[in-house]
């Protein structure tokens, strides 16, 4: 690698023992990329399940995009509503049952980024497949060149909850690279560091690792300063902050693996995750906020609650298990429940969206370069309806996108109608994705 050009290229990675650090963006690159730095797409698709109480979601309808108060669920994104739209309307009906036997749940989750009827395996000679996701079409067009086309992450364990007629796959994943192929979605932080930042080594090295305060970058500090050296003042700061980011992240991973080294024998693949429910969900937020950072990544899936999931929230008051407080049968005090797991979740998808707005990309930050698609594919989890979907769009994608409405759409809209329309806006160009009919109509969102 030549540090001493006068114009570093974008694809410019710190190379160290067993290393690989990408760069974020610096003013130094700039030249090399002219006008197209400000337009690199980043898609993302954060996937909550169990439906919401939508009378506490759903702002007051707006059919003429106009701007919107927050619904009680929706409060926590205060500090970022200017990047926010809110979608009602739109379903996917696909998800409904067919007489084919497929549970309700692993349907919803498979449908919201195909647009495609889950296939029932539990009838004789039936296969397993379902559909290419809109997050794979993307990571084909969007994602070569990078060093992981898409990036599949996890908070919910699949050992949390159960499965539907046993179709578990249908609801680990909700990426598939084709009809037959679903991509794993990691949820361990040390796992996806290491396909970021390097290789941890076996199971010794990583035990080592653990109880060590040593950090990756040790055997890049040679490049950094050569680097640092060809710089101005402003890239240096850039690049000493982006690497301090990386520091603390690993620091927090150590510490939790350190923890979990005390008590049991590290396996060939580490178990240990953060000991709270908030303190993985923030550090795989962190992760993925370097990920788009250093351009590692352009496209990703997060799954921060599986259908069915069983888990509790007792830190907020909510001690029973999520799938069970859906099913409230108009119960009050479940519905209070219920809605108070909701607005959780979206205090936690707004430590991202801050995390990406406060990080300078280009011209901008990294959520005005962004989309990020947060919702599910069951709109009543009491009664199981796949109407009305919980949606919710943030970041500009370029300039691609207008912010801050709420856009009422006439209802039973094919939610892969908005696939269609991200898919495209992102550079994608496709004449269908699932059950879509076209672009969404009328098209309050562009510029």
């Amino acid at each position: 690698m030549f540090l001493t050009r006068r114009a570093l290229p974008r694809r410019t990675f710190l190379k160290g023992a067993g290393v690989t650090v990408a760069l974020p963006l610096l003013d130094a690159m700039v030249p090399a990329l002219k006008a197209a730095t400000a337009s690199t797409p980043r898609l993302g698709f954060v996937y909550v399940s169990n439906g919401v109480i939508q009378e506490q979601w759903n702002p007051a309808p707006s059919k003429d995009g106009a701007t919107f108060d927050l619904s009680p669920i929706l409060k926590p994104l205060a500090p970022v509503s200017d990047y926010v739209n809110i979608l009602s309307g739109l379903a996917h009906l696909q998800a409904d049952t067919f007489g084919d036997g497929t549970g309700d749940h692993p349907r919803a989750s498979a449908v919201w980024l195909t647009g495609v009827h889950a296939y029932d395996r539990t009838q004789p000679g039936v296969e397993v497949r379902l559909a290419t996701t809109a997050d794979q079409y993307a990571a084909r067009v969007i994602g070569t060149g990078t060093q992981l086309p898409s990036l599949e992450l996890n908070l919910d364990s699949p050992t949390q909850g159960a499965c539907d007629s046993g179709d578990c796959f249908y609801v680990n994943t909700i990426s598939w690279r084709n009809e037959t192929t679903p991509n794993v979605a990691e949820s361990h932080p040390r796992i996806v560091f290491e396909r970021l930042f390097g290789d941890g080594g076996s199971a010794a090295q990583r035990l080592a690792l653990a109880r060590s305060e040593g950090s990756i970058l040790d055997s890049v500090v040679g490049e950094v300063s050569r680097l640092s050296g060809t710089l101005g003042n402003g890239d240096r700061t850039k690049l000493n902050e982006y690497l301090d980011s990386v520091r603390e992240i690993e620091q927090r991973i150590q510490n939790t693996e350190a923890r979990g080294a005390q008590s049991i024998e590290l396996p060939e693949r580490p178990v240990d995750v953060p000991e709270t429910f908030e303190e993985h969900t923030k550090l795989m937020f962190d992760l993925q906020t370097l990920a788009f950072r250093a351009d590692s990544t352009r496209v990703f899936t997060l799954i921060m609650a599986r259908e069915l999931s069983s888990r509790t929230y007792p830190n907020i008051g909510v001690p029973e298990q999520h799938h069970a407080v859906s099913h409230h049968r108009n119960d009050p005090e479940l519905i209070a429940k219920k809605a108070k797991i909701d607005n959780y979740h979206v205090q936690l998808f707004t430590y991202f969206l801050e995390k990406l707005k406060a990080t300078p990309d280009g011209d901008g930050n990294l959520l005005d370069h962004s989309l990020i698609v947060y919702g599910g594919g069951m709109g009543n989890g009491n009664l199981h309806r796949h109407t009305d979907l919980p949606c919710l769009l943030a970041g500009k994608l370029g300039g691609q996108f207008q912010t801050g409405r709420h856009i009422d759409y006439p209802q039973n809209t094919p939610m892969s109608n908005l696939l269609l329309t991200i898919l495209d806006k992102a550079g994608v160009h496709m004449d269908k994705i699932g059950d879509s009919t076209g672009p969404l109509k009328p098209d309050y969102l562009s510029v």
